[in-house]
């Protein structure tokens, strides 16, 4: 009896299965990944570069942008090494300790996500509904402070999700449906109480995520009422022209966000290849698609890109 339910700690490692169901195309499956990491990686590098690089960017729009790619880069490297040893390298094991650390990089990043986009949307809020204070409002200073409190935030709610998994029991194989480690994934392992754990995540995606949505959503019906007062039709679409980028960065984080969470707690029937893939968009999608939206809807940064183009040709 006393061997039934084993601490975290004695257990040496975690296994990450991948898509053993998919392993006659095990290595189209793998290029492809690894295409979205190099895209994902050259483009916000290259975003992130053109922002130092040209000073008419060097304002409060470009700086949450920048924020977003160093964002996008930092999920991107946190499911790199294990997509690689696993799938690449034929290497599934993954420390448990490492496992967790992976963990809390990957939630951290996304919580960090959402709070740039509530506050990319604040930005186009004074922007278009209160632009002559929009220099004011939006100063240097307030804009780091209002990054600091973002990274603050999220690593205040995912902090406590290691310790939590940690004091749990642990009596099963300690395989996971990924080929890297997420919290809904990992409360699956122990045979102890994960209630705790459960009802926690469920609090920090309702403060964190819900919460930044709501207030994105009030950001966007304010501006709306703001644009349909504008007498001019051609006023009209270049001040809601100014956002496409921000609602696509929006809608492609956020929807295969609620799928995940949808697929984690009410498809618990659904073919685990949904689970994977459901995830797979959550992580891969939105550090891709950001920097090609922004780069095809900003003039500035598609005018540097040219040049570089041109430069680079001769």
């Amino acid at each position: 009896m006393s061997n039934f339910g084993t601490n975290i700690s004695s257990t040496s490692s975690v296994t990450l299965m991948g898509f053993p169901e998919m392993e006659s195309l095990e290595h189209w499956l793998a290029a492809l990944l690894l295409l979205l990491y190099a895209i994902s990686i050259l483009g916000n590098a290259l975003i992130l570069f053109i922002i130092k690089e040209e000073q008419s960017l060097h304002q409060p729009m470009y700086y949450f942008l920048s924020f977003l790619s160093v964002n996008d880069l930092g999920v991107s490297f946190s499911t790199l090494p294990t997509v690689l040893a696993s799938m690449c390298f034929h290497a599934p094991e993954i420390s448990f300790d490492a496992c967790l650390a992976q963990m809390f990089f990957i939630h951290f990043f996304s919580w960090t996500e959402s709070g740039i986009l509530l506050a990319m949307s604040f930005d186009r809020y004074v922007a278009i509904c209160n632009p002559l204070r929009y220099s004011s409002v939006l100063t240097n200073a307030r804009v780091a402070h209002m990054g600091f409190f973002i990274v603050v935030r999220s690593f205040c709610m995912v902090f406590p999700l290691p310790f939590l998994l940690r004091r749990l029991p642990f009596c099963k194989a300690n395989v996971l449906t990924h080929s890297y480690c997420l919290h809904p994934d990992l409360i699956r392992l122990p045979c102890g109480d994960t209630t705790i754990n459960s009802m926690y995540g469920l609090f920090i995606v309702i403060s964190a995520f819900g919460v930044d949505s709501v207030l994105i959503l009030l950001s966007y019906v304010l501006i709306l009422h703001s644009v349909l007062a504008i007498a001019s039709q051609e006023e009209r679409l270049k001040s809601l022209n100014t956002c496409v980028s921000h609602i696509c960065a929006v809608l492609i984080f956020y929807v295969p966000m609620v799928s995940v969470s949808m697929v984690h707690r009410f498809g618990k029937h659904a073919p685990e290849y949904m689970h994977k893939f459901t995830s797979l968009i959550y992580l891969f999608v939105p550090p891709m698609l950001n920097p090609i939206i922004y780069s095809i809807k900003t003039k500035e940064i598609r005018r540097r890109l040219h040049k570089m183009i041109w430069t680079a040709k001769f």
